[in-house]
C-alpha cells in the first residue's frame, strides 16, 4: 500500500499530546521487543473486526490489528475460556486498508492496536459489510449498522448485571467470570432479551448499541453470548484495560459518558432509551446524560440487583448513604423505570415507550 495521508473523508481516533504516562511508555517498549521477535518468527498482521454503526452520510468503523502465528486458525477460537483472550499480541502502528460501500481509505492502528475512523460515506439504512485488508496480511470482513434518517428510539444498553449475570465489581468474582468461565457458561438477566426484542418488533428500525467497561478482548465472547440468548444484534463499544497517556488504567465512567455523548452528537435524530443496572454508577451515569442531552434521552431503565447481588457488587446490601445518583436532587429529568428483571421493566417502561409506538 502507499503510504499516504488519511484523505479529508477520514477522522481518525485523536490522543492527547501530553506525554504518555510512565506505565504506557514501558508498555510501548516491552511490545517493540515482543513485536520485533514475533515478527522474525513469521506472525504476520490480522485484523479482528468490531460492529461499527453510522448514519447514511458517515460511519464509524472498529477494529484491531493483532500479530498472528503461521499456525493460527481463526475457527479454533470459539468459546474459549476469557483469560486465553487476554493473551494477545497487538499490532501497532500498521496499516490497513479499509474498504466500506464505495469509499476506500487507508488507515493505521494505534499504539495498542485499535482501529478508529469515522468515513464520509452514502450508504442505505440497515447492515453493511466492511473489508480489512493489512499491508502485510489476509484480508476479513467485519459489519457497520447504519441508522436511518428521521426521529426513532435506540437503545443504549449495558452489558454486566444488566444483560448477563456478571456480580461486578467485586475482584474475585468478576476475575472469575471474565477471566474462566466459557461464555456459554454465563447467565443471562431474566426476561432482558424479551424486553429487547418486544422493543425491537414495536419500533422497527430501532438501534442497539452495547456500552460496557469490558475490555475488547472479550468483544467476541460477548457477541456470541447476546446471539444465543436472542439479544438485538448491535455494534459494542468496550475499552482497552491497559495503560494510558494518564494512567495506569482508564476511567470506566468517562467511557461510558464518552460513549454516550458521541452517540448523540453522530446520530441526532435518536431519542436512546438507557438501560443499566445499579450495582454500578449506571444511573448516575445516565442521570448525568439525560441532563446533559434532554432532547436525546427518551427514559431511563434501571435493573435492580437483589440484596444478595449488591453485596456482591459492591460490598453492601444497599447503596450507600452519600451516593449522589440515588439523592432526590440528582432524579433525571425524563421518565425512569426501575424493576429486577426484564418483565418487571417492560411494565415500568409501557408508558415512557408507547410515543414511539406505531
Amino acid at each position: 500500500m502507499p503510504q499516504t495521508a488519511p484523505p479529508p473523508s477520514v477522522t481518525t481516533q485523536t490522543t492527547s499530546s501530553q506525554r504518555p504516562h510512565r506505565a504506557a511508555r514501558l508498555e510501548d517498549r516491552w511490545r517493540a521487543v515482543v513485536s520485533r521477535f514475533q515478527k522474525a518468527r513469521g506472525w504476520r498482521p490480522r485484523v479482528e473486526p468490531f460492529t461499527g454503526y453510522g448514519s447514511t452520510r458517515r460511519v464509524r468503523v472498529l477494529g484491531r490489528v493483532l500479530l498472528a502465528s503461521p499456525a493460527y486458525d481463526p475457527t479454533a477460537t470459539a468459546d474459549r475460556r476469557g483469560w486465553r483472550y487476554f493473551f494477545t499480541a497487538p499490532a501497532s502502528r500498521e496499516e490497513v486498508r479499509v474498504h466500506v460501500g464505495d469509499a476506500v481509505v487507508d488507515v493505521w492502528s494505534d499504539r495498542s492496536g485499535y482501529l478508529d475512523v469515522t468515513v464520509d460515506v452514502e450508504l442505505p439504512p440497515g447492515w453493511h459489510d466492511v473489508t480489512f485488508r493489512p499491508a502485510s496480511g489476509e484480508l476479513v470482513t467485519g459489519r457497520v449498522l447504519v441508522v436511518a434518517d428521521g426521529r426513532r428510539l435506540g437503545v443504549v444498553s449495558d452489558i454486566d448485571d444488566t444483560t448477563m449475570v456478571t456480580a461486578v465489581p467485586r475482584p474475585l468474582l468478576a476475575a472469575w467470570n471474565t477471566f474462566v468461565r466459557h461464555s456459554s457458561a454465563r447467565v443471562p438477566v431474566p426476561g432482558m432479551a424479551v424486553l429487547y426484542q418486544g422493543i425491537a418488533s414495536a419500533n422497527p428500525g430501532t438501534p442497539f448499541v452495547y456500552v460496557s467497561t469490558g475490555a475488547w478482548n472479550t468483544a467476541a465472547n460477548l457477541r456470541r453470548f447476546l446471539q444465543r440468548n436472542a439479544y438485538p444484534p448491535g455494534p459494542l463499544l468496550l475499552t482497552d484495560w491497559g495503560p494510558t497517556n494518564t494512567g495506569w488504567f482508564r476511567s470506566g465512567r468517562e467511557h461510558k459518558n464518552t460513549s454516550i455523548d458521541r452517540l448523540v452528537q453522530e446520530l441526532p435524530d435518536v431519542d436512546w432509551l438507557l438501560i443499566g443496572d445499579d450495582g454500578q454508577h449506571d444511573p448516575e451515569i445516565y442521570t448525568r446524560a439525560a441532563r446533559q442531552h434532554p432532547d436525546h434521552v427518551a427514559a431511563i431503565a434501571i435493573r435492580q440487583l437483589t440484596p444478595t447481588q449488591q453485596v456482591l457488587s459492591h460490598g453492601s446490601p444497599l447503596p450507600t448513604p452519600g451516593d449522589d445518583a440515588h439523592r432526590p436532587e440528582h432524579e433525571a429529568p425524563v421518565p425512569a423505570a426501575q424493576g429486577p428483571d426484564g418483565s418487571a421493566l417492560a411494565r415500568s417502561l409501557a408508558q415512557a415507550l408507547a410515543a414511539y409506538r406505531r
